[in-house]
């Protein structure tokens, strides 16, 4: 049985105001103690209870599912056409533009479209809405915060086998996207099952790749086009070169021949400024560096080796690890060798001997990284062993300017875009260190422990905001730095020039200090050998060894002499044995004569 109440109210009161008034209280229930009840329950005294002034809180956690996006895409080619028409065709689009324009409707709507169109030119031609009016205006400086960076987003490898990040590049257009390089470079030591599969990640999604890059190899190195963001090249870890085109999807586009190709892993690779966009050249261990057309890969344009004997044998050659080129010194390239050694080359010369200009020695070991400085090309950088050198072209014996030793080897560096007198280095034991020469020079303006494994690869986006590292387990980090760190400050550009023309003043100096001590030392080692040679008679070295030769046989004869004698009068071995303990007993005879007679004295 339900009971049901109906309220009946007009419908003149609906949304009517509430009018609240004061009324006496009212007693509605009385419920008296109870005296059997309070048995049944146990008193507690006395009885602390604590009390909060604030509002209790609690805290609860969901884990909720990762959301993942996937990114799609069409490519349109030709569009406004019906099915009938055949765009390529020049006959039919002419006869079908014919047929629209004699159309009621289609002048009609140019008609009124045009008035909406012209109104929108006029105001692009009054007012420029991209003008910027403050160009001229200096760089305002900075407030001195104290440098920081914090870390935007982390890519990780999506394999199982975990492969090492490699090398870096930056998307050309708005940076948006991360191409990265994963490869183990530990020889014949590769996991079986391992991936070959590089990405390119969104930088908004890192949860997914937006596209995997699928080599016959792993990739050593991955570099876009900057004249065509779709493009890509690929140094491969068995010499080979590859090409992508992202428009075409994930396998290889382009591809070397084997027999053409480089016979080591290729470490650098590097696009040129050419009208084309087409033209590359790439770097390898095998000691050559070679010019390529992406158009035809069949075989290198060109091919240097790099032998500082200038004799162009490929066994004397050095193995190159990184490459350097600038854009505005179009005939010049520069190459990091494992030796510790820095060849500057020039391409354009006529023979072999003369494209290898100089090198600058002075690390220890490998070069991983070569960058000319952004404002100043003259100044260049290079990360090896335990330290980071700048150098001067002026100056060929020796650095300018150096880091201290670190504890961990330093395995890649990079200069800022945007200000001239800070770079970027990281290490074994997963450190970034951020250098700023005009602020500190003997340490890092900030130190920042990226992870636990070591950090192998470094890349900063070209407004020097962000800085992308990559790991040895395959785990890319892309990190922001405070404003201090991209942004030029005042008279920045005057100060790191000034700087670098004292160093290369002061090295030079000391080399010509050094050049006149060995001189010096070369002139009085001269003279004490000649005094040597008049003190000294000559000496006929055929006499010599005649009278040596006549020496040792002489010796030889004797010696065999003895041992004739020996055996042609043998005696028993008891006989021998008696006659030599007689021989014991008269030395100790005599030893104790000697000593009675030392007795009385």
């Amino acid at each position: 049985m339900e009971i049901v109440y109906v309220y009946v109210k007009k419908r003149s009161e609906f949304g009517k105001q509430c009018n609240f008034s004061d009324r006496q209280a009212e007693l509605n229930i009385d419920i008296p103690p109870n005296p059997q009840l309070a048995e049944q329950f146990m008193e507690r005294n006395p009885v602390d209870k604590g009390i909060q002034c604030s509002v209790s809180m609690s805290e609860h956690e969901a884990n909720t599912e990762r959301f993942e996006m996937e990114t799609r895409g069409v490519n349109h080619i030709e569009g406004g056409w019906p099915k009938d028409v055949n765009p390529l065709e020049l006959e039919q689009t002419i006869r079908f533009r014919k047929k629209v324009e004699k159309d009621e409707n289609y002048m009609n709507a140019v008609m009124q479209l045009g008035s909406i169109m012209e109104h929108c030119i006029k105001q692009n031609n009054a007012i420029d809405i991209y003008q910027e009016y403050f160009d001229d205006e200096e760089v305002v400086e900075v407030t001195e915060e104290a440098p920081s960076a914090k870390t935007i987003n982390v890519f990780r490898d999506p394999q199982e086998i975990k492969r090492s990040a490699t090398h870096l590049s930056w998307h050309p257009d708005g940076n948006r996207k991360l191409a990265v390089a994963y490869s183990c470079l530990n020889f014949q030591r590769a996991p079986e099952g391992m991936s070959h599969d590089s990405y390119i990640w969104d930088l908004e999604n890192p949860n997914k790749p937006e596209i995997a890059l699928k080599p016959s190899s792993p990739l050593v190195t991955l570099e876009y086009n900057p004249k065509d963001s779709h493009v890509l090249l690929g140094g491969c870890y068995n010499g080979q070169i590859a090409c992508w085109d992202t428009r075409k999807g994930s396998l290889v586009a382009e591809l070397s021949t084997i027999e053409f190709s480089h016979r080591d892993p290729v470490y650098g690779s590097i696009w040129l400024q050419s009208k084309t966009g087409t033209e590359c050249f790439s770097a390898s261990t095998d000691g050559q560096v070679m010019w390529w057309d992406i158009r035809k890969l069949s075989e290198p344009t060109e091919v240097v080796i790099m032998d500082i004997t200038r004799k162009g044998q490929l066994e004397n050659a050095l193995g190159a690890i990184s490459l350097e080129f600038e854009s505005t010194l179009p005939t010049k390239f520069m190459v990091g060798t494992e030796q510790g050694i820095v060849i500057s080359c020039n391409r354009k010369a006529k023979t072999s001997a003369e494209k290898i200009v100089c090198t600058f020695s002075g690390h220890h070991g490998p070069i991983y990284a070569l960058q000319r400085n952004p404002f100043y090309p003259k100044n260049f950088l290079t990360v090896g062993d335990w330290t980071a050198r700048i150098w001067s072209e002026d100056s060929r014996e020796s650095s300018i300017m150096w880091t201290k030793y670190h504890m961990a080897y330093l395995t890649d560096g990079a200069w800022s875009p945007m200000r001239p007198a800070v770079f970027f280095t990281t290490k074994m034991d997963g450190t970034l260190d951020i250098w700023d020469f005009v602020f500190k020079q003997c340490d890092p303006a900030l130190s920042l422990k990226v992870c636990d494994e070591a950090l192998f690869c470094l890349r900063v986006q070209d407004n020097g905001c962000f800085i992308a590292c990559g790991s040895q387990l395959g785990t890319t980090t892309l990190l922001e730095v405070s404003s201090g760190l991209y942004t030029l400050q005042r008279n920045e550009k005057n100060m790191a020039s000034s700087i670098f023309e004292r160093e290369t003043r002061r090295e030079k100096i000391l080399e010509a200090r050094h050049r006149e001590m060995r001189l010096k030392e070369k002139s009085k080692t001269e003279a004490k050998e000649d005094e040597l040679r008049e003190e000294v008679p000559s000496i006929n070295l055929e006499e010599l060894v005649a009278k040596a030769e006549e020496e040792f046989f002489s010796i030889v004869f004797t010696e065999l002499k003895k041992k004739e004698a020996a055996a042609l009068n043998p005696k028993p071995q008891k006989q021998q044995k008696m006659e030599g303990d007689e021989e014991e007993e008269g030395e100790d005879e005599e030893e104790e004569g000697g000593a009675s007679e030392e007795t009385p004295a």
